[in-house]
């Protein structure tokens, strides 16, 4: 992939995302559209968006009963997403489900662990252990179940590719060495999370909330 960073477009201002796309296409390797997003415009805004020529990531983070994931996925099958985010969570046979429904050429990945979490919120939720060792476990089996990849924070992906040297690795909550890191608890810096081994990055507010985001793309692309 020449360009690794997907920029999250996450605004319900259909204008709004369709400009800043337009401003920062020529220095970014893809859209990321989440629930914010698909919430407001539904699969309409997504083929608006794709006109731009971009891939588009559709991070729906589906987490639901193996079938409902299933036919949620044949759903989203005629927008041909590059990828699309389900919950580890949610099992091995929603995991297996989800991939078997997806249309050839989509990438489906299990989001691990939000990286607005940290280990007290583990422990809340009733998980034993630390970060690293919950998103191993889910990696294994998102691995097992035949998806393609993960999300994981820049902290657990080296420990990922070590055991999935195959993955394909999302990496959110990256953020430049003097950025505010807002509602992220677990941050890295996009070339820190290249050189772990992620797959591609996904970076928001650097960009969109940026003077000028071209140009911030553009600066980050150049780190990378």
């Amino acid at each position: 992939m020449s360009n690794r960073i997907y920029v999250a477009i996450d605004t319900p201002d259909l204008a709004r995302a369709q400009a800043l796309a337009h401003k920062v296409r020529h220095h970014v390797g893809g859209l990321k559209l989440g629930l914010e997003f698909f919430c407001a415009h539904g699969a309409t805004g997504v083929r608006e968006m794709a006109h731009i020529g971009l891939p588009i990531f559709l991070d729906l983070k589906l987490h639901d009963i193996p079938n409902t994931v299933a036919k949620a996925v044949q759903a989203l099958g005629p927008l041909a997403p590059a990828i699309l985010t389900v919950h580890a969570s949610g099992g091995r046979a929603m995991l297996e489900d989800a991939k078997a429904a997806a249309p050839t050429g989509t990438k489906v990945v299990a989001v691990t662990m939000l990286t607005s979490l940290d280990a007290s919120d583990l422990a809340e939720t009733g998980v034993i252990g630390s970060p690293a060792d919950h998103v191993r476990r889910l990696a294994d089996l998102a691995a097992e179940a035949g998806v393609d990849g993960i999300v994981c924070s820049g902290e657990e992906v080296a420990a990922a590719k070590r055991s999935w040297p195959k993955g394909f690795f999302v990496v959110p909550g990256v953020r430049l060495a003097d950025s505010v890191i807002g509602d992220q608890k677990r941050v890295v810096t996009p070339r820190a999370a290249v050189d772990a081994g992620a797959s591609i990055l996904v970076i928001g507010r650097p960009i969109t909330q940026a003077e000028d985001p071209d140009a911030a793309a553009r600066a980050i692309a150049g780190t990378l």
